[in-house]
Protein backbone atom coordinates (compact mmCIF):
# COMPACT_ATOMS: atom_id res chain seq x y z
CA UNK A 1 0.00 0.00 0.00
CA UNK A 2 1.47 3.72 -1.28
CA UNK A 3 1.56 6.36 1.29
CA UNK A 4 -1.72 7.85 -0.51
CA UNK A 5 -3.38 4.56 0.33
CA UNK A 6 -2.22 4.57 4.15
CA UNK A 7 -3.61 7.91 4.58
CA UNK A 8 -6.50 6.92 2.74
CA UNK A 9 -6.67 4.14 5.50
CA UNK A 10 -6.28 6.55 8.12
CA UNK A 11 -8.57 9.22 7.66
CA UNK A 12 -11.03 6.30 7.57
CA UNK A 13 -10.22 4.66 10.60
CA UNK A 14 -10.25 8.28 12.26
CA UNK A 15 -14.11 8.48 10.73
CA UNK A 16 -14.97 5.14 11.96
CA UNK A 17 -13.51 6.02 15.29
CA UNK A 18 -15.32 9.29 15.99
CA UNK A 19 -18.46 7.82 15.15
CA UNK A 20 -17.61 5.21 17.31
CA UNK A 21 -17.16 7.62 20.24
CA UNK A 22 -20.17 9.96 19.72
CA UNK A 23 -22.60 7.03 19.62
CA UNK A 24 -21.12 5.35 22.91
CA UNK A 25 -21.79 8.71 24.36
CA UNK A 26 -25.49 9.17 23.14
CA UNK A 27 -28.49 7.94 24.40
CA UNK A 28 -30.64 5.78 22.06
CA UNK A 29 -33.57 6.96 20.34
CA UNK A 30 -34.85 4.18 19.27
CA UNK A 31 -34.69 -0.05 18.97
CA UNK A 32 -34.39 -2.09 15.77
CA UNK A 33 -34.93 -5.89 15.00
CA UNK A 34 -34.39 -7.23 12.07
CA UNK A 35 -35.35 -10.84 10.16
CA UNK A 36 -33.72 -12.05 6.86
CA UNK A 37 -35.91 -13.22 4.05
CA UNK A 38 -33.15 -15.85 3.00
CA UNK A 39 -29.62 -17.04 2.88
CA UNK A 40 -28.09 -18.19 -0.80
CA UNK A 41 -24.92 -19.89 -0.69
CA UNK A 42 -22.25 -16.97 -2.48
CA UNK A 43 -24.97 -14.33 -2.71
CA UNK A 44 -25.15 -14.03 1.40
CA UNK A 45 -28.39 -11.99 2.39
CA UNK A 46 -31.22 -9.94 0.28
CA UNK A 47 -32.06 -9.37 3.80
CA UNK A 48 -35.84 -8.08 4.45
CA UNK A 49 -38.17 -6.63 7.22
CA UNK A 50 -37.32 -5.05 10.45
CA UNK A 51 -39.30 -3.03 13.27
CA UNK A 52 -38.50 0.16 14.42
CA UNK A 53 -39.50 0.86 18.03
CA UNK A 54 -39.58 4.88 18.68
CA UNK A 55 -41.66 7.22 20.14
CA UNK A 56 -43.38 4.46 22.08
CA UNK A 57 -44.69 3.01 18.76
CA UNK A 58 -43.78 0.16 16.45
CA UNK A 59 -42.42 1.07 13.02
CA UNK A 60 -42.16 -1.69 10.09
CA UNK A 61 -39.49 -1.23 7.60
CA UNK A 62 -37.71 -2.93 4.67
CA UNK A 63 -33.79 -3.24 4.59
CA UNK A 64 -31.83 -4.31 1.53
CA UNK A 65 -27.97 -4.84 1.77
CA UNK A 66 -26.80 -6.23 4.80
CA UNK A 67 -25.15 -9.74 4.26
CA UNK A 68 -23.10 -11.87 6.19
CA UNK A 69 -19.35 -13.55 6.19
CA UNK A 70 -20.84 -17.08 7.41
CA UNK A 71 -23.04 -18.56 5.05
CA UNK A 72 -24.94 -22.37 5.07
CA UNK A 73 -27.49 -20.27 7.82
CA UNK A 74 -31.23 -20.92 7.20
CA UNK A 75 -31.97 -17.45 8.79
CA UNK A 76 -30.57 -14.35 10.28
CA UNK A 77 -32.36 -12.05 13.02
CA UNK A 78 -30.08 -8.78 14.44
CA UNK A 79 -31.03 -5.96 17.01
CA UNK A 80 -29.71 -2.82 17.48
CA UNK A 81 -30.13 0.53 18.21
CA UNK A 82 -30.95 3.71 16.35
CA UNK A 83 -28.81 6.97 17.31
CA UNK A 84 -29.56 10.48 16.58
CA UNK A 85 -33.12 10.16 15.44
CA UNK A 86 -35.07 13.02 15.81
CA UNK A 87 -38.02 12.75 13.43
CA UNK A 88 -39.80 9.25 12.33
CA UNK A 89 -39.03 10.48 8.26
CA UNK A 90 -35.21 10.22 9.00
CA UNK A 91 -34.65 6.69 10.04
CA UNK A 92 -35.40 6.04 5.78
CA UNK A 93 -32.79 6.15 3.94
CA UNK A 94 -28.99 4.80 2.91
CA UNK A 95 -26.99 3.86 5.47
CA UNK A 96 -23.08 3.99 4.46
CA UNK A 97 -20.94 1.54 4.30
CA UNK A 98 -17.78 3.65 4.90
CA UNK A 99 -19.58 4.59 8.24
CA UNK A 100 -19.49 1.07 9.48
CA UNK A 101 -17.37 -0.25 12.54
CA UNK A 102 -16.95 -3.47 14.71
CA UNK A 103 -15.40 -1.66 17.32
CA UNK A 104 -18.16 -0.20 19.04
CA UNK A 105 -19.43 -1.74 22.49
CA UNK A 106 -18.09 -5.55 22.33
CA UNK A 107 -16.19 -5.38 19.44
CA UNK A 108 -16.72 -8.24 17.15
CA UNK A 109 -19.97 -8.92 15.44
CA UNK A 110 -21.19 -5.00 15.94
CA UNK A 111 -22.01 -3.06 13.28
CA UNK A 112 -22.31 0.80 13.11
CA UNK A 113 -23.73 2.30 10.11
CA UNK A 114 -24.93 6.55 9.86
CA UNK A 115 -27.46 7.62 7.27
CA UNK A 116 -27.25 10.81 5.08
CA UNK A 117 -29.53 12.61 8.08
CA UNK A 118 -27.27 11.70 10.65
CA UNK A 119 -28.85 8.34 12.18
CA UNK A 120 -26.90 5.80 13.33
CA UNK A 121 -27.75 2.38 13.91
CA UNK A 122 -25.89 -0.23 15.58
CA UNK A 123 -27.08 -3.40 14.47
CA UNK A 124 -25.14 -7.39 16.09
CA UNK A 125 -26.92 -10.40 14.58
CA UNK A 126 -28.81 -12.88 17.33
CA UNK A 127 -26.97 -15.94 15.90
CA UNK A 128 -23.60 -16.74 17.53
CA UNK A 129 -20.59 -15.97 15.29
CA UNK A 130 -22.61 -14.51 12.01
CA UNK A 131 -20.98 -11.05 11.38
CA UNK A 132 -23.33 -8.66 9.49
CA UNK A 133 -21.59 -6.56 6.41
CA UNK A 134 -22.73 -3.81 4.17
CA UNK A 135 -22.96 -4.03 0.83
CA UNK A 136 -20.30 -1.73 -1.25
CA UNK A 137 -23.31 0.51 -2.27
CA UNK A 138 -24.31 0.84 1.07
CA UNK A 139 -28.12 -0.01 3.15
CA UNK A 140 -30.99 1.27 2.01
CA UNK A 141 -33.84 1.20 4.71
CA UNK A 142 -37.53 2.37 3.77
CA UNK A 143 -40.55 2.53 5.88
CA UNK A 144 -43.35 0.06 4.65
CA UNK A 145 -46.71 2.30 4.35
Amino acid sequence: MGKSGTRMAAVALAVALAVTAAVAQEKASGKVNLQSKSVALGIGVSWGDGTLEYAGKKHPFTVKGLSIVDLGVAKVTATGEVFNLKKLSDFEGNYAAGEASAALGGGAGITVMKNQHGVVMRLKSTEQGVQLTLAGQGVEVKMKK
